[in-house]
């Protein structure tokens, strides 16, 4: 038997058949396929009172990107088991307290990959040929050639940061023009790009000062969250033109607006915005009024195939969830048996953290790739004794994919994911005869293929509540994965502390918690027999900040005496 998406299922002895609420405007080709299975009310022009007041009645609901799917929305649909959006981002959808809802929440990341990658291509085009200004000058009467001298993109470095659906096609769009492709993707699989012909380099500063275009295609995170700023954007050739068909935010506006006024860049093209329309006065009304700038009013999925694709792709998995079977793009909750859930929700949560955790102290701060290295997940415990650890092995991959791909990974596409970016993971379920401290206790290590060294481990447990790290690499401390985090790798000697707050103070940032971690047990029985003096010993300092953390704040600590590695995360 199939297993439920959904913890209630219609009964058969009920005539009522489930209802679906679509208040925008979605492709009839896909509603008609739900028509002769359930009520679907198609309501234009709804305020967001009446969404609120209407939703009790309903089972399923459909939106697009402008009904706003609120706490207030979730919460008073008592009766809804999922919300499907036609399209790719999830921005408008409360996913957390849909999750804690129990509906499910799904969209459809193939449907537009190919309308986004050719919107890239076509701004990329018309920022080469000033398109945008040649334009408006003729229908204004004008003819200004000699003003409008563009460039040809053909032998021209194309840059690209994630590798995933959507950059993948660009790169090879871009290589039909006779484009050079470079890109950064610590998951990317090395054999597909070397195929697409598209050259990897470890991290930004590789990438920025080489390219003559650039463009992102990752989610919108804290970590991709103003990736790109006034540091990197003065890295780059002065005759660079930067692309955003991917999320408003990843650059930041007021940097860039300042990069093209000072001349770092000779132009932009833009079709998302860090607020939609444009707020007036704001850095983003300024970039798109901007002479450098071509700007669309975020048309990346705007194609009547793209729409046809989204709205067919979600409609059937509204179909299938409402029948009782699983969605392919669950973008929240693992769908697993109501109790097995309840039980490994706090473990969820945490593995993913643990990932994210991986990826931004082991990998990112470090600027590292992730081809070689192998994941074991271990289980201790009451999770030890779980048959369904799948839900856990998926938010692994979330968290380790996170930062670097527009992937949205579940339980049903978790394993596809992890071999296209090659990522191996193990699962062990420990089965000591003495029980850990905790009952939901799970252990993370990386190790390089091949190799009986480079071990990376990371250790956590979960309460009801909350989430917490036990061990760091070599250090044992407990602190909460969360916010944004400073961890110092350092010698573990006096005035240490007292140091990094001198730094911190001087930046204006505030230290919401602190804790020291010190070595493992057998790492300082190591020391001792190698009778190492005492300035040998080290220590993780993990801090919780408030404030911005600039590199300057970065490079001042890694400057402080004793001080041997600094890493940022953010959570």
């Amino acid at each position: 038997m199939t297993p439920s998406a959904t913890h209630d299922p219609p009964s058969s002895a009920s005539p009522a058949r489930p209802r679906i609420l679509v208040p925008e405007k979605v492709s009839p080709d896909g509603l008609a396929l739900l028509t002769p299975h359930f009520d679907v009310d198609n309501r234009l022009g709804l305020s967001a009172e009446d969404v609120i007041s209407l939703i009790p009645q309903y089972h399923g609901l459909i939106v697009r990107s402008e009904t706003q799917v609120t706490v207030n929305v979730l919460q008073a649909g008592k009766k809804l088991r999922v919300v499907a959006r036609a399209g790719v981002g999830v921005d408008n959808i409360d996913v957390s307290t849909a999750t804690t809802q129990g509906i499910i929440v799904v969209n459809s990341p193939a449907g537009n990959i190919v309308a986004a990658a050719e919107h890239t291509v076509a701004l990329l085009l018309a920022t080469a040929r000033n398109l945008g200004r040649a334009d408006g000058t003729v229908k204004n009467g004008a003819w200004e050639r000699s003003k409008l001298v563009g460039v040809e993109v053909g032998s021209k470095t194309l840059g690209i940061i994630g590798l995933g659906k959507v950059g993948m096609n660009v790169a090879r769009m871009a290589k039909g023009l006779g484009m050079e492709v470079v890109a950064v993707d610590p998951y990317a699989s090395a054999d597909i790009a070397r195929q697409a012909g598209v050259q990897l380099v470890p991290s930004l500063k590789d990438l920025l000062p080489v390219v003559d275009f650039l463009t992102i295609h990752t989610p919108l995170l804290a970590t991709t969250l103003d990736l790109i700023g006034e540091e990197e954007l003065k890295k780059m050739k002065k005759t660079a033109r930067v692309l955003n068909v991917a999320r408003g935010g990843v650059y930041n506006e007021a940097a860039l607006l300042k990069a093209l006024d000072e001349g770092w860049i000779a132009g932009a093209g833009i079709d998302v915005w860090s607020s939609e329309p444009p707020q007036e006065d704001s850095a983003a009304a300024k970039l798109s009024r901007h002479p450098k700038v071509v700007a669309t009013p975020h048309l990346g999925a705007s194609t009547v195939e793209a729409q046809e694709n989204v709205s067919m792709d979600v409609c059937k998995q509204v179909l299938e969830i409402l029948r009782g079977g699983l969605p392919t793009s669950a973008v929240n909750a693992p769908i697993i048996v109501p109790e097995e859930y309840r039980k490994l929700q706090p473990s969820v949560q945490l593995v993913e953290k643990m990932g994210r955790l991986y990826t931004q102290h082991f990998v990112r701060s470090k600027g590292g790739m992730m081809g070689r290295r192998r994941f074991e997940l271990i289980y201790h415990g009451d999770l030890a004794g779980m048959t369904n650890t799948k839900p856990l092995f998926a938010a692994l991959v979330k968290g380790l994919v996170a930062s670097f791909s527009d992937s949205h990974v579940n339980i049903v596409n978790a394993t596809l994911i992890a071999k296209e970016k090659g990522i191996v993971i193990s699962e062990t379920h420990s089965r000591q005869a003495e029980q850990p401290t905790f009952a939901n206790l799970v252990t993370l290590r990386s190790y390089e293929a091949g190799s009986g060294g480079s071990e990376q481990v990371i250790e956590g447990y979960a309460t009801d509540d909350r989430a917490y790290i036990s061990k760091l690499d070599r250090f044992n401390g407990v602190f909460t994965p969360e916010g944004t985090l400073i961890i110092l790798h350092n010698y573990d000697e006096p005035g240490k502390i007292g140091g990094v707050g001198m730094v911190l103070g001087a930046h204006g940032i505030n230290i919401k918690f602190m804790q020291v971690a010190s070595l493992d047990p057998h790492q300082q029985q190591l020391a001792a027999v190698q009778d190492e003096p005492v300035k040998g010993h080290e220590a993780l300092m993990i801090l919780g900040v408030m404030g911005p953390v600039s590199n300057d704040v970065l490079e001042g600590l890694k400057n402080s005496e004793g001080v041997l590695d600094v890493s940022l995360v953010k959570l």
